[in-house]
């Protein structure tokens, strides 16, 4: 079957379709894991609650006001009156850059990280120093692969922190342990001028009954081989979140393809991910049914794409009609490309799952919802 089938298949509009934790006064209606991709214009925050209200924030964007505001909309949108858990996936600035201003406006009750950084140079000056006052006065769990959570009513397992990755199968996940077909094509790359901190990411399995999501922070291509060689431990997922943005750094077939997921939701901007190679890689894997995009990606074009109802922030028409008819670099902003938009409103990407293993994804810019019903 030619990409063009694949793509097709893939993008075919579908009906709309209308262990204990820390303490936390949050409510909500029971049963649900509620999950929040926020905007953060290609950098990584995502707010997860779980059915007794408690919460987890992975990330916080980059320095400045719009991402700690767009992440505190979203908090109230929630019902999250504070943050029960703050897990850094690495210290890179789109994923850290927010923590400090963030931390002055809501409270945080629980650091977890993979320790010090392996970069000699801050990406944020001082950083490490306020941290380290931030965790002097609140709790800070270093995690390693294998370790669980605590998250009250959700099962989180620590599959990559500094640089490890988790060897022994998780326990009762569908497809954990068997050999991984993919690892015999598996082409590494050159990973030399990959900032050091990226693979040492914490990645986490998130689950609740029979539903599993997968978040990798910026695990890399090469130590995703590491993570799934020559067999599975992780088994098959719902819903991936891209790695790495979608750029082509990360997002091999040995992890996608074992993976298995049947939606990813990818945390790009107009100009960071939707490479092609992960385009390719997302249509072709099996069983994937949509991709749900936070922006329009140039680097995808007009044919790698989501259809609009699955794109939450889409570039203007003005704009993309210029890109589109403007020869490469001629005034197509940054790296050839359209500037995307920066300020104003920023449409995210909630999923909601039960139990049961079902869930529904909707794009919150306008309203277009999809339920997936659990896998027989």
């Amino acid at each position: 079957m030619s990409l063009k089938h694949l793509k097709l298949k893939h993008l075919l509009l579908p009906a709309l379709l209308v262990c204990t934790g820390l303490g936390s006064a949050q409510t909500k209606p029971a049963g649900k894991l509620e999950m929040y991709f926020i905007d953060v214009e290609g950098g990584h925050a995502s707010l997860y609650v779980g059915p007794t209200g408690e919460s987890m924030l992975i990330d916080t964007g980059s320095p400045g006001e719009r991402d700690v505001q767009r992440i505190l909309d979203v908090a109230a949108a929630a019902g999250v009156k504070q943050i029960d858990h703050m897990l850094l996936t690495h210290y890179h600035s789109d994923h850290i850059g927010g923590l400090q201003e963030l931390a002055k406006r809501i409270p945080i009750k629980h650091f977890i990280d993979h320790g010090e950084s392996v970069e000699p140079k801050e990406q944020i000056p001082g950083f490490k120093a306020a941290y380290e006052e931030m965790y002097a006065k609140i709790p800070r769990t270093v995690v390693k692969p294998g370790d669980k959570i605590n998250f009250a009513g959700v099962n989180v397992v620590v599959v990559t922190s500094v640089g490890k990755v988790i060897r022994t199968p998780i326990a009762g996940a569908p497809g954990a342990g068997k050999p991984n077909p993919e690892c015999a094509g598996f082409v590494p790359r050159d990973e030399s001028r990959v900032d050091p901190d990226n693979p040492q990411s914490v990645g986490i399995v998130m689950s609740i009954g029979k539903f599993r999501h997968v978040n990798l922070g910026d695990f890399t291509w090469n130590a995703e081989k590491e993570l799934m060689c020559p067999n599975n431990p992780i088994g098959t997922v719902d819903l991936y979140l891209t790695s790495h943005h979608g750029i082509d750094q990360s997002g091999s077939p040995a992890l996608v393809h074992a993976l298995a997921p049947r939606v990813a939701v990818m945390h790009n901007s107009t100009r960071k991910g939707g490479a092609v190679q992960t385009m390719n890689t997302l249509y072709t894997s099996p069983g994937l049914e949509n991709i749900w995009q936070l922006h329009w990606a140039y680097a995808a074009g007009t044919e790698l794409n989501s259809p609009g109802l699955f794109i939450a922030n889409p570039e203007d028409p003005a704009t993309l009609a210029a890109v589109l008819t403007t020869p490469a670099g001629q005034g197509r902003g940054a790296g050839g490309r359209g500037a995307g938009h920066n300020t104003g409103p920023a449409f995210y990407i909630k999923a909601s799952a039960s139990a049961d293993g079902s869930f529904t994804v909707t794009n919150t810019r306008n309203n277009f919802s999809k339920t997936y019903a659990a896998r027989k």
